[in-house]
């Protein structure tokens, strides 16, 4: 008989975000396959999502950035190797990542990695650390954006890269999926009023380069106060920025129309509260998930012209792209977009919807991860 390709996929740690989600949904379709999945971290509350894919963990220090650590990691790594007879090492992060391509060449086994940032390289040394990410054999971007950078930072082939963009889970993103009792607990948490308001969300960690303090100053600058906006989020344990958004709201007479909310499971049911999402990163993001997820259900997008979402946002088509951090361009743009008729909303947010299902499914970016690796196999 013969043997399943077992894949181990290696990560600091599963606390939470887009690396994480992306390696359980790479293990959910490894198992689906019929192959094995192994996951390698320092551990976290996502090792639940690992089990419950049918994959099984590893617990080790991954998450140490210390030189010592990532050495001991190396001969770590090579036993499980070895002790689950793995086909190929994928690494998702640069620390762990040095101690896997070292032992996938005592192991002799095929090397992945998957670039998921644009990392800072300010000088030789971090240029070094960050080199670590072109050395699989086969290198996956998770945007254009991203597979730029790559060639224009690193002594990369551009046949080792295979651009694979993050992918939005259809099954869920859907109305289908809209439970009533949940949207009536969001609307009471979020004090929605009664009178049909436009609703505008902005979901995001709080944190500067969000661009929260953008959007609430372009609010401020509209003519009228025809909407509720819900800043989707929680502090991450910084609370500074949070303050500060807090106090920034009533100063320019926003307290009655901005709204600071914590972060929700039920992201289906918050996008089907609202009639567009709002995504003003002064940063640009190497992808961004919630462009797709928010076009995936049908809404007008409003996101910042770089990084990932010039290629999830089709401007004037599915939304609009807007100059980062420029405040009277993203009102402007907030007024024209409040100004359209919900039937006008509608027929960008379809677009929008059949734009994500053609190019960024869950599916899709499981499937081509799936190829990639039967390649190498």
């Amino acid at each position: 008989m013969q043997k399943k390709p077992t894949i181990l996929q290696i990560l600091p740690a599963l606390n939470s975000g887009g690396v994480e989600r992306g390696t359980i949904e790479i293990s959910q379709a490894i198992v689906k396959a019929g192959w094995r999945s192994v996951v390698a971290s320092s551990g976290g509350p996502m090792i639940a999502g690992v089990a419950y894919s049918g994959g099984e963990h590893v617990k080790l220090p991954l998450k140490s950035k210390s030189p010592m650590q990532i050495i001991k990691n190396i001969r770590l790594l090579a036993e499980v190797i070895d002790k689950y007879e793995v086909d190929i090492v994928h690494a998702r992060s640069r620390a762990p990542a040095w101690s896997a391509y070292y032992a996938a060449k005592m192991t002799g086994v095929p090397f992945v990695t998957t670039f998921h940032g644009v990392y800072s390289s300010r000088n030789l040394l971090k240029q070094k650390y960050n080199s670590v990410m072109v050395k699989g054999q086969k290198v996956i971007a998770v945007s254009q954006y991203v597979k730029e950078h790559i060639l224009r930072d690193y002594d990369c082939d551009v046949d080792k890269i295979t651009l694979i963009h993050r992918g939005a889970d259809l099954s869920l993103f859907s109305h289908d999926k809209v439970t009533p009792g949940c949207l009536e607990e969001l609307a009471k948490t979020w004090r929605l009023p009664d009178d049909n308001v436009p609703v505008i969300l902005m979901p995001g960690r709080l944190t500067r380069w969000k661009g929260h303090e953008v959007l609430i100053r372009a609010l401020a600058k509209l003519p009228h106060r025809n909407f509720l906006c819900v800043l989707l989020g929680d502090d991450s344990g910084h609370p500074t920025f949070k303050q500060e958004m807090a106090q920034l709201i009533p100063s320019l007479n926003l307290e009655e129309y901005v709204r600071i909310a914590p972060n929700t499971k039920f992201m289906t049911e918050a996008y089907a509260l609202c009639d567009m999402v709002v995504v003003p990163s002064t940063n640009p993001e190497a992808f961004g998930r919630v462009p797709v997820e928010a076009q995936a259900m049908g809404k007008l997008v409003i996101a910042t012209n770089h990084g990932g979402f010039t290629e999830t946002v089709i401007h004037n088509e599915t939304g609009f792209l807007v100059e980062p951090g420029n405040v009277e361009d993203l009102s402007a743009t907030l007024k024209f977009a409040l100004e359209l008729t919900p039937e006008q909303r509608n027929i960008m947010g379809q677009r929008g919807q059949h734009f994500v299902y053609e190019n960024y499914s869950l599916q899709k970016m499981q499937q081509k991860t799936l190829d990639l690796y039967a390649s190498l196999l």
